[in-house]
């Protein structure tokens, strides 16, 4: 067989893994709706690291809403004003302890933050996450039907460069795990989360010692989604974006160093699903994308591409202004390949000034360490 007859068939067969992942989309769960009428129920955690620039619209909405009982930010050594800009606003701050060997300063920040709160229900935000009114009612009623529950914001991207590398980026993550908010749950193997929203009831956590077990992922949400799944937790990726936007990063050189560290999940994926979602996201997009560059597009190329653009208007929603970057995303396509690569072949486990020792790939969760901060 010659090789051509095998890499298009190959392309065949990811065309159509695409296909059906997108087809999910139909019978996909409806947003999360806005809940006002929750009183008292929440502890919000926020941690953070030299955040003192970004954290204020965080803490603001969060310090306002009437579910919200208190919101707790653990600053995680930082060297700016971010302790006192927090405390200024009205949220505890929590001086976070020295880093113990073995854990990623996120997971750490956030087992304190647990261990301070006293609500119910948990919701951890990142800095730059900015929560809407009703966002924490709807997580707080989420929570009767899911054990950990995470929430897909809208993002906001300043420049037309940012938001088409922003966007070529998510499509990989549509392309290798389909819409979000599936009708039915993944395979513990393949859950999802975002860690920069996420909310859980406060005993279970806390029995679980799920931070401790992910001590070591710089991929720490799809870690602690995957570990806990596989326990039996019920977990939900759920699209939240008329409740919650973030504002991830500065510029397009930000897009590509940050989240193309993160978008890899080279530290909680196996070698064979790495091998087949980089394949998948080759053969097509970029593929398609790089002959149509030297004129020799085939047709399965081009039904690829359409198929793209489709899914281009579709992300039209994942973003507070859609710009003339969505429609721009396809021509990065290759370049995205590239550095999902990259992240894959190489991962980088450096973050906010610190270096972590290197994990080995999709490994399993750490045992519980029942030790450390007791």
């Amino acid at each position: 067989m010659k090789w051509t007859t095998a890499l298009g068939l190959a392309q065949a067969a990811a065309a159509v893994t695409v296909g059906a992942r997108l087809a999910r989309g139909r019978r996909r769960r409806p947003p999360l709706a806005p809940v006002h009428h929750v009183t008292g129920a929440v502890s919000v955690v926020v941690p953070a690291r030299n955040e003192e620039l970004r954290i204020a619209p965080c803490l603001s909405v969060a310090l306002a809403d009437p579910a919200v009982v208190e919101v707790i930010v653990v600053d995680d050594e930082s060297t700016d004003a971010t302790a006192r800009v927090a405390a200024g606003l009205g949220a505890k701050v929590v001086r976070g302890e020295p880093l113990p060997p073995g854990w990623v300063g996120k997971q750490w920040a956030l087992r304190q933050g647990l261990a301070a709160a006293g609500g119910q229900v948990i919701v951890t935000l990142d800095a730059d996450a900015r929560p809407r009114p009703g966002l924490f009612g709807a997580l707080v009623a989420a929570l009767d039907e899911f054990d950990l529950v995470s929430a897909g914001p809208r993002f906001v991207c300043d420049g037309t460069a940012e938001q088409a590398l922003h966007a070529s980026f998510l499509a990989t993550l549509v392309y290798r795990f389909g819409p979000i908010g599936p009708a039915s749950p993944p395979s513990p193997r393949r859950a999802l989360a975002n860690g920069q929203c996420m909310a859980f009831r406060r005993a279970p956590m806390l029995e679980a010692d799920a931070f401790s077990r992910v001590r070591g992922h710089m991929t720490d949400d799809v870690a602690l989604a995957r570990t806990l799944a596989a326990d039996g937790w019920r977990t939900a990726l759920l699209d939240a974006g008329d409740l919650l936007h973030v504002d991830m990063h500065e510029s397009f050189g930000e897009v590509w160093r940050e989240w193309g560290r993160s978008l890899p999940l080279a530290d909680v994926t196996g070698p064979a699903w790495k091998a087949a979602d980089l394949s998948v996201v080759w053969l097509t997009t970029a593929l398609p994308a790089l002959r149509l560059l030297i004129g020799r597009p085939t047709r399965l190329d081009l039904g690829l591409l359409a198929m793209r653009l489709l899914l281009t208007c579709a992300l039209r929603g994942s973003y507070v202004r859609p710009g003339p970057g969505l429609a721009l995303s396809p021509l990065l396509d290759l370049a995205t390949a590239v550095r999902l690569t990259q992240g894959t072949l190489r991962p980088v486990r450096t973050w906010r000034g610190r270096t972590y020792p290197r994990l080995i790939s999709g490994a399993r969760p750490a045992p519980p360490d029942r030790s450390a901060g007791r």
